[in-house]
């Protein structure tokens, strides 16, 4: 019962003692109407009581950062009972906050929506909803809990490129050409014995000196990736989204190619996602990038350790981080030394200077700067310089 439906009990109860007390028979009708109105209003919500499901979605085409985004609700109350007279719909949703929604419409399916505004990257779900059902006169409500297993993604919003900064990196300083590498490599699947006329350069040593006889490894073609992607994703990270947006834009420029591609986050948890041209694919990557959240502990550098990993078993390495230490620096400079291509994308969000950029371009790491407000597009179409990747 609300405190306006107990007012009105109370109400009614001192009518009725005042007409007791000064035998006013005119005011009995007055005090059983108002008693018997509370107390029809508190039934009639414990007969509205009953299971609500809740369909929650957000209208319209895909949602990517900035837009508006129309959300649609609906309830339904099922298994019979009297109808309420109001429904009110209310929500807790991650990132969002609290709303209380008035759903409109009569009987047992009642619907409403709202309108979110320049809403940001990300991924939110709906943590709690429930529904506060009412009698016309706001006397009597009662509140009943909704599953909740409803979720909206708003990706970020990429650019599209043409041409990529570290496309110059197929050459070394002096000019020389890189090595270019097969999209596949070959993994050791069993050994078996030597035949006539097969090169040395297979022979098992070690089986051979065990069994006193030649043997030679059987081999099986392993498919590489050619580009991985790894999105640093450390806690205070000051442009995360614009790193998410360059990471996700040079993704798919080299999916559009028909390259291989593998997204690596470096967050609390490490998600890898495969892409290609496909929509599927793309999909999956642009949830993953929708999701993403600077939560991790571990520096970009550490991914760049596992030798068995997508990161440095891909052909070609992109890192896009937002702080660039002199460990990072050094393994990238390794990785160009042993003829690997390797690149970096530099998220500045505080507008300092970075020396090891300086280092990086040095040895030949194509190097490019993204900042805030400027033109992504252009940022990543072309290696920056070394003066203004330092100021």
């Amino acid at each position: 019962m609300t405190r306006r439906g107990r007012l009105v009990l109370l109400v009614g109860v001192a009518v009725y003692l005042v007409a007791w007390a000064f035998g006013s028979r005119a005011l009995y009708p007055l005090a059983v109407g108002l008693i018997v109105t509370a107390l029809a209003a508190w039934a009639w919500m414990r007969l509205a009581r009953r299971p609500v499901r809740l369909a929650h979605s957000g209208r319209g085409p895909d949602h990517y950062e900035g837009d508006d985004v129309d959300v649609r609700v609906e309830v339904e109350l099922t298994r019979g009972g009297l109808p309420p007279s109001t429904v009110v719909l209310n929500e807790r949703m991650s990132k969002l906050g609290e709303r209380a929604t008035r759903l409109e419409g009569s009987g047992s399916r009642r619907s409403g929506g709202y309108l979110l505004e320049r809403v940001p990257r990300g991924r939110y779900e709906l943590q709690d909803a429930s529904a506060v059902l009412e009698d016309p006169f706001g006397l009597a409500h009662t509140e009943v809990e909704l599953p909740h297993a409803s979720t909206i993604l708003v990706y970020p919003r990429l650019v599209e490129l043409g041409r990529l900064f570290s496309d110059a990196g197929a050459s070394l300083p002096e000019g020389r050409r890189l090595l270019m590498h097969k999209t596949s490599g070959f993994d050791l699947h069993s050994v078996r014995d030597y035949q006539e006329g097969e090169s040395l350069r297979r022979v098992h040593w070690r089986s051979t000196a065990k069994r006193a006889r030649l043997m030679v490894k059987e081999l099986e073609d392993a498919p590489r990736d050619e580009v991985a992607v790894v999105l640093d994703a450390q806690k205070g990270t000051p442009a995360f989204d614009l790193q998410v947006r360059a990471a996700g834009s040079i993704l798919f420029a080299h999916a559009s190619r028909n390259r291989r591609a593998v997204l690596v986050v470096n967050g609390a948890t490490q998600e890898v996602v495969q892409t290609s041209a496909s929509e599927g694919d793309r999909r999956r990557a642009l949830e993953v990038l929708a999701g993403a959240e600077p939560d991790g502990a571990r520096p970009p550098e550490a991914v760049l350790v596992d030798e068995a990993g997508p990161a440095l078993a891909a052909l070609e390495l992109v890192v896009v981080t937002g702080a660039v230490t002199r460990v990072l620096v050094d393994r990238l400079v390794q990785r160009r030394m042993a003829h690997r291509q390797v690149s970096l994308v530099y998220a500045d969000g505080n507008g300092g200077k970075e020396p090891g950029l300086l280092r990086l371009q040095a040895a030949g790491v194509p190097v490019a700067v993204v900042r805030e407000g400027e033109d992504l597009a252009a940022a990543l179409g072309r290696p920056s310089y070394a003066e203004a990747a330092y100021g």
